[in-house]
């Protein structure tokens, strides 16, 4: 259990904004030493100097997580830069700008979710987690999900959501993997909340990678989070949001306490969970989701 983190490293993805970058200030204002590695030069660069202008140290690696290279790279750099690693916090993600109904998918959408939120998660893993074990020294493993599909899914954002439930069900497999190997590392799952957040998700589609350019072209522009929220303001609903400093200090809390479960209280989340616990255990049609289509 890792309850110390002065003079301890961490390594985040994702870490240029949001909730990244929330966790790795936190980090260094607990006097842990940081790396950042993100995709974007400009961000990461603006993103180390805040932290190192703060007292912080801290280095940045560009890294794209859905090729098993570049994360093995931004290990390499870790591991080269400050001899160790204690804590690693797969976060980089994406939401995929699929549009319309499952069946009617651009196949690359998934490809392109899959190989960042699952794939950069699991390279996340090969590359850190053994030299991580070969140190012999107490270190915590921090996987982000979401509760849409970590708990359960928006149907209208079916890519999305299957991505964050095979974070979960990843990240359950290694808790119980460290576990038999008798390691001293923790694993969690970070469910981001309890509100919505001010992140870069919805514009992921500034970075996609040629190699994943849609085969279609779009039938209607990107939506963005200034939009949504308007749309929901004009229907009277108004949008709450959790600041991203408290998930990093939910994460800290979680790492010192050696938590699987990092997921704020939230009756919204608990009545989502027990809904479908119990469609599950009577064997029922999951009638809860009904509650989570927006355009029906």
């Amino acid at each position: 259990m890792l309850q110390e983190f002065d003079g301890r490293v961490a390594v985040v993805t994702g870490a240029a904004s949001g909730i990244g970058l929330a966790m790795a200030e936190r980090f260094s204002a607990e006097g842990m030493k940081v790396v950042l590695g993100d995709i974007e030069q400009g961000a990461l660069d603006k993103a180390v100097a805040r932290i190192t202008e703060a007292g912080g140290d801290a280095i940045g690696h560009i890294v794209d997580v859905s090729v098993r290279e570049s994360v093995f790279g931004l290990a390499d750099a870790a591991f080269e830069h400050f001899g160790a690693v204690h804590v690693l916090c797969n976060n980089a993600g994406i939401g995929s700008g699929s549009e319309g109904k499952m069946w009617e998918h651009d196949p690359k959408d998934w490809d392109w979710c899959f190989a960042v939120n699952v794939f950069g998660v699991f390279n996340g893993i090969q590359a850190f987690v053994p030299r991580m074990l070969a140190q012999n020294t107490p270190g915590h493993i921090v996987n982000t999900s979401s509760g849409d599909g970590g708990i359960a899914p928006l149907p209208n954002a079916s890519v999305y959501a299957t991505t964050k439930a095979a974070v979960v069900t990843m990240t359950e497999a290694l808790y119980a993997q460290l576990g038999q190997v008798r390691a001293q590392l923790g694993a969690s799952v970070l469910f981001p909340g309890p509100k919505m957040l001010r992140t870069g998700l919805w514009e992921s589609y500034r970075n996609r990678p040629e190699r994943f350019a849609k085969s279609v072209p779009r039938k209607t522009p990107y939506n963005t989070l200034d939009a949504w929220e308007k749309a929901m303001r004009d229907s009277g609903q108004e949008i709450e949001f959790t600041p991203v400093e408290s998930v990093a200090a939910d994460v800290l809390e979680g790492i010192r306490e050696n938590r699987f479960w990092i997921m704020p209280a939230s009756e919204h989340s608990d009545g989502q969970i027990t809904a479908r616990s119990q469609s599950m255990l009577a064997r029922s049609n999951p009638s809860y989701l009904e509650t989570f289509v927006l355009d029906k």
